[in-house]
C-alpha cells in the first residue's frame, strides 16, 4: 500500500466514506469499525539442525457479530499485525456482502517459507495450531481458518489432525477449518473457488447495458480483452474462466515481467510456457514488457489485478487504460488512485465483493463437515429419473429418438461440483446486484456501496442481538 498510510487505515478510509451515507448512531459504527480481538504469540521453533528459532504468528478476529469468525492463514515475512487487522476487517464485510454469516478473522505466521523445510513448516503449523485452541480461537463454532497466501491444503490438513487431537468433540471436528483436501473433509470447487468467483462477478458486471453503454462497452464478456496481473491461483483461474467465457486475454503479468499479444494467449499454454523454461517471457507470438507493473498500463477493456496490493496508486492511475478494474486481489487499489479512476469513469468491482468465491465455497464446505453429507447425494439419482421421464415424455410426444450417450448428457442430475458452482455463481449474482442498487440510490461508487451493504447488514445483525438499538 501507500508508504504514507497503513493497509489499516486505508480500510477505515474506505469505512468512514461509506459510513456517512448510513444513519445508524456513532458508537454503532465505532463498533463495526474496530477489531475486536488481536491475538499475538511467539513460539520457538526447534529446526531440522537443532537449532532455536522464535516464531512470531498473529490471529486477528475482527467482529463476533455472527460466529463463527472466518478468515484465511498466511505465511510470509511481511506479516504483520496491522495487516492481519486490515483483513480481518474486510473479511467482516465480504462474508456480510454475499451473506455468508460469518464474522472476519485473519490469522498470519512471520516465516520465509522458502527457508524451512516441510518438516519445519509442519511443526510451525501445528504448534499453531495449539495456540489458537489454548486461547480460544479456533473451533466449528468459533473461529474457523482456510489457506491464505503461502498456505494450502496440506497445511489445513495438519491444522484439523492437531485439532482433533486435542479437542473433546470429535464429531464435528472436521469444521474447525476449510480448504482441506477432499479426503479430509474438503469440498470440490474450492481450489478455483476465488478465481471462479471473480469470473461469476465480472460476467454480472457486463451483464447491465447502462454501465456498459456509458463506458463505450457492449455487454457481455464475449470479446472483450482482459490483462491478469498474477498468475497465482486466484490469476490463473479468473482468466482461464474467462477466456473459457468467450473474453479475450492479451496480457498476463508475472512478478518477472509481463507479455503482451492484441490477438490472445492461450492461458494454459503460457502456464506451460512457464512451466518448461521458468518465466512467462519470449513466449511465442507475445511481446515482452520488462517490468510487471508495465501490463498494468496497457490498452484492454478490463484489468484484473490479481497479485499484490497497492499495485495501481496515484502515480499510476492516470496511464490505466482499462475501462473496468476487477479487483481479485485484495487492496490492489489504493484509496488516492481510487478517487483518479472514478474521476476517469473507469468502473471499479472492489475487492470487498470480487474475491468472495473463496469464503463462499468455505461456507459451503463448513456446512458439509457439519451435515457430514456429500452434497448431491441424496439428490443426484431422484433428479437424473425424474429428468429422464420428462425427456423420454417429450421425444415420444415428437417421435424423436435419443441416443443412451444423449440421454446421460441431458438427464445428468447434480453432483457436488455442480452444486458448489450453481451456489457460487447465485451468491455472486445476487451480491452484485444488491451492491448496484445501492450505488444507483445513493449516488456513489461501487466500492462505497459495497461498505454501506456491509455496514448495514452488520448493523442489523448486532441490533437483531439486543446490544444496540
Amino acid at each position: 500500500m501507500s508508504s504514507s498510510i497503513s493497509f489499516l487505515d486505508q480500510v477505515h478510509r474506505m469505512f468512514d466514506k461509506a459510513a456517512a451515507h448510513t444513519s445508524h448512531e456513532e458508537g454503532l459504527l465505532k463498533q463495526i469499525r474496530i477489531c475486536n480481538s488481536v491475538y499475538h504469540m511467539e513460539f520457538p521453533l526447534v529446526r531440522d539442525d537443532g537449532s532455536i528459532k522464535v516464531v512470531k504468528a498473529w490471529r486477528s478476529e475482527h467482529s463476533h457479530h455472527k460466529l463463527p469468525t472466518k478468515g484465511g492463514i498466511r505465511f510470509a515475512m511481511a506479516v504483520n499485525e496491522d495487516e492481519v487487522a486490515a483483513l480481518a476487517t474486510l473479511m467482516t464485510f465480504k462474508c456480510a456482502i454475499v451473506n455468508v454469516p460469518f464474522g472476519g478473522a485473519k490469522g498470519g505466521i512471520q516465516v520465509d517459507r522458502k527457508e524451512f523445510s516441510e518438516a519445519e513448516i509442519e511443526r510451525i503449523t501445528r504448534r499453531y495450531t495449539y495456540e489458537l485452541f489454548s486461547k480460544n480461537f479456533i473451533g466449528p463454532g468459533i473461529d474457523v481458518p482456510a489457506p491464505d497466501y503461502g498456505s494450502g491444503p496440506k497445511e489445513m490438513a495438519w491444522i484439523v489432525d492437531t485439532y482433533r487431537s486435542l479437542t473433546n468433540d470429535p464429531l464435528t471436528a472436521l469444521g474447525c477449518v476449510t480448504g482441506k483436501p477432499i479426503a479430509q473433509g474438503g469440498v470440490r470447487g474450492r481450489t478455483e473457488a476465488t478465481g471462479r468467483g471473480t469470473y461469476f462477478g465480472i460476467k454480472e458486471a457486463v451483464s447491465f447495458a447502462d454501465d456498459m453503454e456509458s463506458r463505450g462497452l457492449t455487454t457481455g464478456i464475449e470479446g472483450k480483452t482482459i490483462i491478469v496481473q498474477g498468475l497465482g491461483n486466484v490469476g490463473y483461474h479468473a482468466a482461464k474462466f474467462i477466456q473459457e467465457g468467450g473474453g479475450i486475454i492479451v496480457g498476463l503479468a508475472e512478478y518477472e515481467g509481463a507479455i503482451y499479444d492484441e490477438n490472445g494467449l492461450d492461458v494454459d499454454a503460457v502456464v506451460a510456457h512457464r512451466k518448461e523454461t521458468g518465466s512467462i517471457l519470449d513466449f511465442p507470438g507475445a511481446t515482452n514488457l520488462a517490468q510487471s507493473s508495465d501490463a498494468l498500463e496497457m490498452p484492454c477493456d478490463i484489468l484484473i489485478p490479481a497479485a499484490l496490493e497497492g499495485v495501481i496508486t496515484s502515480e499510476n492511475a492516470a496511464r490505466i487504460k482499462a475501462k473496468i478494474i476487477g479487483e481479485a486481489a485484495n487492496g490492489p487499489v489504493t484509496a488516492d488512485a481510487d478517487a483518479i479512476l472514478l474521476e476517469k469513469g473507469v468502473l471499479i468491482i472492489p475487492d470487498v465483493y470480487l474475491n468472495a468465491g473463496g469464503v463462499t465455497v468455505s461456507y459451503f464446505e463448513w456446512l458439509k463437515n457439519l451435515s457430514h453429507v456429500r452434497f448431491g447425494r441424496m439428490s443426484k439419482r431422484f433428479e437424473q429419473a425424474s429428468n429422464e421421464r420428462i425427456v423420454k415424455a417429450l421425444a415420444d410426444s415428437m417421435g424423436a429418438t435419443i441416443s443412451e450417450e444423449e440421454m446421460m448428457q441431458v438427464t445428468k442430475g447434480a453432483d457436488e461440483l455442480d452444486l458448489v458452482n450453481s451456489g457460487l455463481e447465485e451468491t455472486m449474482a445476487t451480491a452484485y446486484h444488491e451492491i448496484r442498487d445501492v450505488a444507483i440510490e445513493k449516488k456513489t461508487d461501487f466500492r462505497t456501496a459495497a461498505f454501506i451493504v456491509a455496514i448495514n447488514k452488520v448493523a442489523v445483525s448486532y441490533s437483531e442481538m439486543g446490544i444496540f438499538p
